[in-house]
């Protein structure tokens, strides 16, 4: 587990979690996303907010760290009440809210909006970290698209992976687009390829693979692989990259943070708990 102080200067501000969630609301445009979890505040602790807590999912460890700093709310990407999950609160689920609410911390969780925003999203801020440049939606129609394409200074696919490890700390797994079997027991991967345009959609938008072929990406990258994965990648001529969800979700919570805590002037702090998924 790492930490990130966005703000360390000690406060007297508190705000509301509504303030708070009105803010977050409207500067992802919230309302605008038909999602899989409701986004904005999931759990409301009762108090006033003076500390809060990032992460990239409001895992037990991450409420144990917020318990830890005195943290009155925690704002994550990954929160709760999904769809299609059992509805009792049971288990698992209620010893995690069962600690938010003993303790008085409150959970605001955005999934598609801080995937999608064009400053502050996952994508974008995957793009600004691997030194890309957003240039279109890998779905142009979409009012809101969740994907971006970008470019890249030329290169391999050898000289994107370490480029890709040096700044998420982890090797990404890549199938190469340029695969040929000649026979039943050997292969032959060529990675002098080039790759300029980039489909970026971070966690696990795998299957969006195919719509960056259609939109005549070089390759695509993302955080999850599936069996078909390879499969689609070898068969559609185009490099994947799978980054880790966990790795290529930590951008935009932090990003979201920063911005709280510029608007209202009290101390965020970003807790990295190790996904190797």
């Amino acid at each position: 587990m790492t930490t990130h102080n966005i703000s360390t200067e000690p406060s007297n501000t508190a705000i509301t979690v509504q303030a708070l969630t009105t803010f977050c609301d409207d500067y992802l445009s919230a309302d605008a996303f038909k999602d899989y979890a409701p986004n904005g505040l999931q759990v409301d602790g009762g108090r006033p907010i003076k500390r809060i807590i990032t992460g990239v999912t409001a895992c037990e460890a991450l409420i144990d760290a917020a318990i830890a700093d005195n943290a009155d709310a925690i704002m994550v990407h990954h929160g709760y009440f999904w769809k299609g999950e059992p509805a009792p609160i049971t288990g698992m689920k209620g010893q995690r809210i069962r600690k938010l609410m003993q303790h008085g911390i409150s959970l605001i969780g955005y999934h598609l909006p801080l995937d999608a925003h064009p400053v502050i999203g996952n994508n974008a801020k995957l793009a600004d970290a691997l030194n890309m440049t957003v240039i279109g939606a890998l779905y142009p129609s979409e009012s809101h698209p969740v994907g971006n394409i970008a470019t890249c200074t030329p290169q391999n696919a050898q000289s994107l992976i370490t480029h890709i490890t040096q700044t998420l700390g982890r090797l990404p797994l890549h199938i190469s687009a340029n695969y040929s079997a000649p026979n039943s027991t050997s292969a032959h991967i060529d990675d002098n390829r080039i790759i300029e345009h980039v489909g970026i959609c971070t966690g696990g938008a795998q299957d969006m693979i195919e719509q960056a072929a259609l939109m005549g990406c070089d390759a695509f990258i993302s955080g999850e692989i599936s069996e078909r994965t390879t499969h689609i990648a070898r068969e559609l001529g185009i490099d994947y990259f799978a980054c880790g969800h966990h790795a290529t979700e930590r951008g935009g919570i932090q990003a979201l943070g920063h911005i709280v805590s510029q608007a209202f002037g009290i101390p965020v702090t970003f807790v990295d708990i190790d996904n190797p998924a």
